[in-house]
């Protein structure tokens, strides 16, 4: 038998943007075989800085961990969004560097999970859904740079990878342009149940997990 703790951000602790409706967690437990169970470690608002804290005190029959942060890092960092620049390499100069510090803290983050020495898996950060064309565009972009530094930690260490970008694909899958709405959490546990059930950690091997739509 299973228990996974989902780590993170409101990607799995949703519950106060579904208006009451099943969390990401409830409904990874109405979706895990009989006996498997489903703790919700992550905490809304989190950073990868923040995420050390929830491998404090994980139940001892903890089998495995699942990992979905950065939206928030990438957050604190959209003002830059709205500045100008005097070149497209002054830019790209303020961009990488964004990048270049996002991916030493995924990085430090992510040795302190594996430390734990539980079978992890790992999700990207999805496209959000804002209403306005462009800064749609211009966040859908922008995140390539810290989900480059994600995946590249996933593949690098053989870590299977959900692609939040891929499951929730729709406007309805979102409550709010940054959370995931009831919809989109029960295919983010769908995912998640796929991969504890398919997945073949000790082959140490990475593999993208996708969730079709329901």
């Amino acid at each position: 038998m299973s228990h996974i703790v989902l780590l993170g951000d409101s990607i799995f602790d949703n519950a106060a943007y579904v208006a009451g409706g099943p969390d990401v967690v409830q409904q990874l437990r109405e979706q895990l075989p009989a006996g498997w169970q489903a703790t919700l470690k992550a905490v809304d608002g989190s950073t990868t800085s923040g995420v050390k804290a929830q491998l404090h005190r994980l139940p001892r029959d903890a089998s495995h961990l699942v990992l979905s942060v950065g939206g928030n890092d990438a957050l604190g960092q959209s003002g830059i969004l709205g500045e100008g620049a005097n070149s497209v390499a002054d830019a790209l100069s303020r961009l990488a560097a964004i990048r270049e510090h996002f991916g030493r803290n995924y990085r430090v983050m992510l040795d302190a999970v594996l430390a734990v020495g539980l079978p992890t898996a790992v999700c990207t950060i999805y496209d959000a859904r804002y209403p306005e064309p462009s800064r749609q565009r211009l966040v859908v972009t922008a995140l390539t740079l810290f989900n480059d530094c994600i995946t590249r930690e996933a593949f690098t260490r053989g870590l299977p990878l959900i692609d939040l970008r891929l499951i929730c694909d729709r406007e309805e899958d979102y409550a709010n342009p940054i959370e995931p709405s009831v919809r989109g959490g029960k295919k983010i546990a769908a995912a998640i149940a796929r991969l504890v059930a398919e997945h073949d950690f000790s082959r140490r091997r990475s593999e993208v997990f996708l969730q079709p739509r329901v």
